[in-house]
């Protein structure tokens, strides 16, 4: 039997704490069905501070925004309320709950791709502020602003930065080059957006490249200082989301990995992916091409780490743009989704079925499908936990679990999962730090399976025992 590589997960002690709780973890399938999602908000404490640290160490003002579309709990939103944070609204949904739940509209945010005339019209009777795309968006908020006869609060989204010789392009955003004339000419020198009350910048890059979101800053800065010159003061820039998390425990397995695969597609060694699939990466006349398109699962600059990145970054003027922000007296925003969720879920699932299939690898059928785990990476490169029933000793085996779908395409994890023996109906899979983007961005109900409950856990603090009681459906919040 070939050696797939491992890649252990950085994981916290309340996921080992319920995966001793077998008992208990099978009575929640019996309950709620398979999948479940469970919650532990808690973990969300010390992601928050990290990132206040860092505001707090080059003493900016600065206000955090929870990106709301990276998990759908409403636990999560009146989590990071909790802690101070704003909600970063994607929809009209997501922004009508948050008002449900309560949620001052002045710590709302509406970053959605799409603005309907609703979302719009609730925004700005709310006076929550709305981050501009295009000029039609303009004449919208300025059309709902004169039907309710009040100003509508805005911000700009900006593209189309420079960094070193080259454009970074982005089909969101007001290009960098076109955004002064558009000001000038329908905020400046006529009244045609007389409705619109501008607040601020914003910008959200694709990719985890500190550097280019520090030359991103740069450019919002100094679009800043130029309109200020022009008596259009800029209160806040808001530079996204996309902070690096670091899911695994040891960087030389990360590196094995990724040298297996690049051998596996070459045909070096047997393949350790299903249908040595070299997500990203291509053989053409015996030379590799492209590159691994999963998330960066290991890396060196997660959370606070790229942050500080960020803000000590020098200008031309050799000023850090913390520095910058502190001088013009404008507010330093950010839009932590994943990297808010780090260490706060994970996802059990059921063994439906064991098979070999036509070419001898083991299938491990669970019951859940591939959007109930899935994201825009190629995989989710992070070694699952089984928890067996049974305490019967077995080979070593290596399998892939697949999903519910009637999909030839319906792999959970791509990558082959080496296991101490090969799981039973009915035993537990483990799928840990899920909780961002992975269990609800994609997450659909075809076939009609209903999508995976979500429970948050209450911890007792006050014994040691975990029982059912503790757990609560988040559509009972």
């Amino acid at each position: 039997m070939a050696n797939s590589p491992t890649l252990t997960p950085v994981t916290s002690p309340w996921m080992h704490d319920l995966m001793r709780e077998n008992h208990l973890l099978y009575e929640l399938l019996e309950k709620h069905g398979s999948p479940i999602n469970i919650h532990y908000m808690d973990a969300m404490d010390q992601n928050f501070l990290s990132f206040q640290q860092v505001f707090e160490e080059v003493g900016i003002k600065y206000k955090m925004f929870f990106a709301r579309k990276a998990n759908k709990t409403k636990a999560a939103v009146s989590k990071a309320s909790e802690l101070g944070m704003g909600i970063d609204t994607a929809s009209y949904q997501e922004y009508i709950q948050c008002i449900e739940m309560g949620i001052n509209p002045s710590d709302l945010i509406i970053t959605a791709a799409v603005k309907t005339r609703e979302l719009v019209e609730k925004a700005v009777l709310n006076g929550s502020v709305l981050l501009i795309d295009n000029e039609d968006e303009c004449d919208l908020v300025q059309e709902m602003a004169v039907k309710v006869n009040r100003e509508a609060k805005i911000g700009f989204r900006l593209s189309g930065f420079f960094f070193k010789e080259r454009k970074l392009n982005s089909r969101f955003g007001f290009d960098l080059l076109e955004i002064d004339r558009f000001v000038t000419k329908n905020f400046l020198q006529s009244k045609k957006y007389s409705q619109l009350l501008y607040k601020g910048l914003h910008f959200h890059l694709n990719g985890y490249s500190t550097e280019e979101r520090a030359y991103a800053l740069a450019q919002t800065l100094a679009f800043a200082q130029l309109l200020a010159k022009k008596g259009l003061r800029t209160e806040f820039i808001d530079i996204g989301g996309g902070f690096l998390v670091n899911y695994l425990q040891d960087k030389i397995e990360w590196d094995y990995f990724n040298l297996s695969l690049r051998k596996a597609i070459s045909g070096i060694i047997p393949p350790i992916t299903y249908n040595n699939d070299g997500l990203g990466l291509e053989l053409y006349g015996g030379i590799l091409h492209g590159e691994l398109k999963t998330y960066p699962f290991w890396n060196t600059q997660p959370k606070e780490s790229f942050l500080r990145q960020i803000l000590s970054h020098k200008n031309q003027k050799q000023q850090t743009l913390a520095e910058v922000a502190a001088q013009e007296e404008i507010e330093i925003r950010m839009e932590p989704g994943r990297s808010m969720l780090d260490q706060t879920g994970l996802t059990l699932a059921r063994v439906a079925f064991r098979k070999r299939d036509s070419i001898g690898d083991w299938l491990v059928g669970l019951e859940m499908n591939m959007t109930q785990m899935l994201s825009g990476s190629a995989d989710f490169l992070l070694d699952p936990y089984v928890l067996y029933q049974r305490k019967e000793e077995g080979e070593p085996v290596e399998v892939f679990f697949t999903g519910a779908y009637c999909l030839e395409r319906d792999i959970l994890l791509k990558r082959k999962i080496r296991l101490p023996k090969l799981p039973h109906i009915g035993d537990m899979v483990v799928f840990v730090n899920t909780a961002g983007y992975m269990m609800h961005f994609f997450e659909s109900s075809a076939h009609l399976f209903p999508l995976a409950t979500n429970l948050i856990w209450n911890r007792e603090t006050k014994n040691n025992g975990i029982e059912i009681a503790h757990f609560q459906n988040d559509e009972d919040l």
